[in-house]
Formats: C-alpha cells, sequence, structure tokens
C-alpha cells in the first residue's frame, strides 16, 4: 500500500489535515488484485471461487462482496466456516463473506459443502483473506447465450470502516451444454456408413470423430430443437471402435460421452 511521504515541519496546517485525511484513506493493495473465474452453461449453476487477496491482515468487520454479472445471480455462499459469515442480497446481485474473528486469523473451520473454496483460520497462519478461496455459487438464466462473457463482475475488500483495501474483475463465462449421440445404439452391429444422430445447441456446428480423432461426419443442429444427423463421407473400418461428437457455438466447445461401436 502506497503511504504519502513525510511533510517537512514548516508545513502550514491544512497540509497537515490532507495528510491525515491521505492516511485514513487506504488505497487497494499494489501488485495484486482478487481474481476468480468460472464458465457455466444455460440454465444451470456453477462455482466462482475467489482469491488473490494482496493487502494487510484486517479484523472483524472486514469483508469480501461480489457483485453478480447480469444477467447472473448469486444464489449461495457455501464456504462453512467459523469466523467468517456468508450472505445473499434478496435480488441475487451481490453476495459476501464477513470476518468475525481477530486479525490474527484464530478460529478454524473447512470450506464448502461443494467441495471447493476452503478457508481455515489458525494462529500459524496469515491472518484473514490472505492464501484463502471464497466459493460463490452463480446462476446463469437458461436464455444466456453461450459464448458470451458476461461483464459487470467485480470484487472488493473492505475493512470494518467501509474503506476499500483490494478489489479484482472475475471473469463469468457462459458454457455451452454437452451435446448428445443418440444414434447409433452403443452395442448394436452397424454397416459401413450409418447415420449418426443426437442433439446439440441449435446453431452449433457439430463434428463426430473417431477413437483416432478422425473426423467421421460434421453437420449443424438445427432450430428449434438443435436436431442433427450425417453420414459417414467414407466406410468406417470393420471392426470394435467409438464414435463422439463434439459441438461448437460462438467460440466455445463441448463434447458428448463416447459410445462404443461395432461395425460389421
Amino acid at each position: 500500500m502506497r503511504r504519502p511521504r513525510p511533510l517537512p515541519a514548516a508545513l502550514t496546517c491544512s497540509a497537515a489535515l490532507l495528510l491525515t485525511v491521505l492516511a485514513t484513506s487506504p488505497a487497494p493493495a499494489e501488485g495484486r488484485e482478487l481474481w476468480g473465474s468460472v464458465t457455466i452453461v444455460p440454465g444451470h449453476q456453477g462455482l466462482l471461487e475467489v482469491a488473490g487477496y494482496g493487502g494487510p491482515a484486517l479484523g472483524a468487520g472486514s469483508r469480501l462482496t461480489l457483485t453478480a454479472p447480469q444477467p447472473a445471480e448469486v444464489t449461495a455462499t457455501p464456504l462453512v466456516d467459523g469466523v467468517y459469515r456468508g450472505a445473499v442480497a434478496a435480488d441475487g446481485g451481490t453476495g459476501s463473506y464477513t470476518f468475525t474473528g481477530t486479525a490474527t486469523g484464530s478460529g478454524s473451520g473447512t470450506g464448502a459443502g461443494t467441495g471447493a473454496g476452503s478457508a481455515t483460520g489458525t494462529a500459524a497462519e496469515p491472518g484473514p483473506w490472505l492464501g484463502r478461496t471464497f466459493p460463490f455459487v452463480l446462476s446463469v438464466p437458461a436464455t444466456a447465450v453461450p459464448g458470451t462473457r458476461l461483464g459487470g463482475c467485480a470484487m472488493v475488500v473492505t475493512d470494518a470502516a467501509g474503506a476499500r483495501r483490494d478489489q479484482g474483475a472475475c471473469t463469468v463465462t457462459v458454457g455451452l451444454p454437452d451435446p448428445a449421440l443418440t444414434q447409433p445404439l452403443a452395442g448394436v452391429p452397424l454397416g459401413r456408413r450409418p447415420t449418426i444422430a443426437g442433439t446439440a445447441y441449435p446453431g452449433a456446428q457439430v463434428t463426430v470423430r473417431d477413437q483416432n480423432e478422425d473426423e467421421v461426419c460434421s453437420t449443424t443442429a438445427t432450430a428449434p430443437g438443435g436436431t442433427w444427423s450425417c453420414v459417414p463421407g467414407t466406410d468406417l473400418p470393420a471392426g470394435a471402435g467409438r464414435l463422439q461428437a463434439t459441438a461448437t457455438f460462438n467460440g466455445v466447445s463441448a463434447a458428448s460421452e463416447q459410445i462404443r461401436i461395432t461395425v460389421t
């Protein structure tokens, strides 16, 4: 944190008053910022983990606040820890953790019930917020467009007086739902050029590949149901193999589960 240089004794009282104001209005820590990123498919929830606090040790009443990017909402603060109290605004616009312990980092606890994001407090640790990860559950509406990076995601740490001590921006990207490969059925003997079909996000480019990552066929999922089908341009090799569909839309991709096939 940058501190004002000492002023000569000859300065006026007004300058001394200015020094007092500067000293009691700390700037965010230099060189480090809070950070976090997550990809969430439309109509689902995801876990954004916030880390990177680099400011001084803060006492009780200090707070980490996440502002959700529109149209996402904060739905939960799942950290289970005796010294960090989570809260979510009624409109889902923000979520926060408030430190209720002491600046020495005393107290103990373990991370979120979701299995991600942990914070433990012991006397041997550097202090509140430092070296810890704080999880926030975000939801993205079903109308969000895959590949979109939602704007306005921000984080700030303030002390008990409300002064900003650290800040950062987070990245929330709308992911692409996994495509489904519904035809052929696994284990059913196939001809050399079977029809391959499934569903994917409407408008997505779908590519089917075999166990060697060679392209078998490709097409575009049609609106509104996102159905697709294609036929191999060359004969599939006889014997056992695997197929998998990959969908790409607006710069993001997703893959189906592999199915095992037998070509006769």
